[in-house]
């Protein structure tokens, strides 16, 4: 009598900030595609073997690396994690600033450290970061655009980067989202709420599930083609005045 073969462990994929919105979507779409998430974040009670974390901590966030990799390495990340700190520019607060840099951009560059060692070793890689349409410029951003275009200043240099070992870097800029934290810089009656769902060419607020699309895409180990590119999930608001 033979042993039946153990069935091969699932590729792992490192989220940040998956314990919520767009996060937690891509989370759940990773399961659905094969594949492990391995979340990090501040509050994962609820989430399957979460990682829990302060992100703005850069010690904090290498303990959590360094338990994420304790089952080995992991070749797919998603820096998700990020915050929005509304004011306008005379009005927005070094320590504001502080924290945007903090989890919006230095987080996903230790991360991104942390596991292109198993990934160069794999030869193979995917790395998405997640930026925000605000890149652009929108008013009352000035932290979360800065921060947010220099992610995606970041995502390039690595596709140059780390493209010879088979890794590759993009970005995705969610439009209008409808989360906890779009809603709390985006109060739904606001008249500037409104407006934006009326600036939308598809004339809706975007899902999770719509970011978490395009993240599976990029995800992919047949997406190894791509890399350095911006993918805009917005409904169309980059295009023209919009």
């Amino acid at each position: 009598m033979t042993t039946p073969a153990s069935s091969p462990q699932r590729p792992r994929v490192l989220i940040t900030g998956g314990g919520a919105g767009i996060g937690a979507a891509t989370a759940e779409r990773c399961r659905a595609d094969g594949y492990e998430p391995v979340v990090i974040d501040r509050v994962v009670d609820h989430v399957p073997g979460g990682i829990q974390a302060d992100l703005s901590n850069a010690a904090d966030t290498a303990r959590a690396l360094q338990q994420a990799l304790a089952g080995g390495p992991i070749t797919r990340l998603v820096n998700n994690v990020g915050v929005v700190v509304p004011a306008d520019a005379e009005q927005q607060t070094l320590e504001e600033f502080d924290l945007a840099v903090a989890l919006n951009l230095r987080c996903s560059l230790q991360c991104m450290q942390a596991l292109l060692p198993g990934m160069k070793a794999a030869g193979f890689g995917r790395i998405v970061n997640m930026s925000a349409r605000a890149a652009l410029g929108k008013e009352l951003r000035t932290a979360y655009s800065a921060t947010k275009a220099g992610l995606i200043g970041m995502t390039r240099v690595w596709a140059l980067e780390l493209g010879r070992h088979g890794v590759t870097a993009n970005a995705i800029g969610p439009g209008p989202i409808r989360t906890e934290l779009f809603d709390r810089a985006n109060p739904p009656d606001a008249p500037r709420t409104r407006a934006i769902i009326e600036a939308v060419p598809v004339r809706r607020i975007g899902t999770p599930d719509d970011v978490a699309h395009a993240a599976s895409y990029l995800l992919d180990a047949r997406s190894g083609f791509v890399t350095g590119q911006v993918l805009y999930v917005c409904g169309g608001m980059t295009v023209g005045v919009a």
